[in-house]
């Protein structure tokens, strides 16, 4: 039987547009190992996602997260099966979601680098847990904004560790006016939020 070029038995993807494969594009870019995509596209500001069980708090980065629905709130969010955090979240289906500013980089970068499996990161990097009004786990005082949030959708969960929160009721300082927010750009390296520009739009 003669191979077309391009067709699965010949080992190769034959492009949408019917133009050979080319490994170069004349652009100057070159070409982004696969594994740091996500560095181009991470969607929002690291956040710090608090879970408790049995009386104890956890505290774990989290930057892998998106909206979902306007109102009420609906946000999805990965939470790697290997974290600390998994378990509990499966288990307990609640969380609040605290957005920090770079004045707490520091503590951030301290939880992430740590596992609550043997830490009180609490304790052990000076953040105040506050009672939340409608959840188990903690909001963290000294974030600016905190989420009361439970788990609504975990059809995700066993393929992609993607999680479906609703949000239950939303506090935010009104002293902050521009939050100097972090973004993660990989390998402990991230991106301040900076000037804004408002043009006009009739979106919300």
């Amino acid at each position: 039987m003669r191979r077309v070029p391009g067709s699965p038995a010949s080992g190769r993807q034959q492009p949408a547009t019917g133009r050979p494969l080319r490994k170069e594009i004349p652009t100057g870019k070159r070409q982004l190992p696969l594994a740091r995509v996500y560095r181009l596209l991470e969607p929002g500001p690291v956040v710090l996602l608090v879970t408790a069980r049995n009386g104890k708090a956890n505290v774990m980065p989290m930057s892998w997260h998106m909206m979902i629905d306007f109102e009420p709130p609906l946000l999805g969010c990965v939470v790697s099966d290997r974290n600390y955090s998994f378990k509990t979240l499966k288990a307990t289906k609640e969380c609040t979601i605290n957005v920090p500013t770079v004045a707490l980089a520091p503590a951030v970068v301290g939880c992430g680098n740590s596992s609550g499996r043997t830490l009180d990161k609490f304790a052990a990097f000076g953040l105040t847990m506050v009672p939340a009004t409608l959840v188990a786990p903690p909001l963290i005082r000294e974030c600016y904004a905190n989420l009361e949030c439970r788990v609504v959708d975990t059809r995700f969960v066993s393929r992609y560790n993607l999680f479906v929160l609703q949000v239950l009721r939303a506090w935010r300082d009104p002293s902050v006016k521009a939050a100097r927010t972090m973004h993660h750009r990989g390998t402990g390296t991230f991106m301040v939020a900076g000037r804004e520009i408002h043009l006009a739009s009739s979106k919300p």
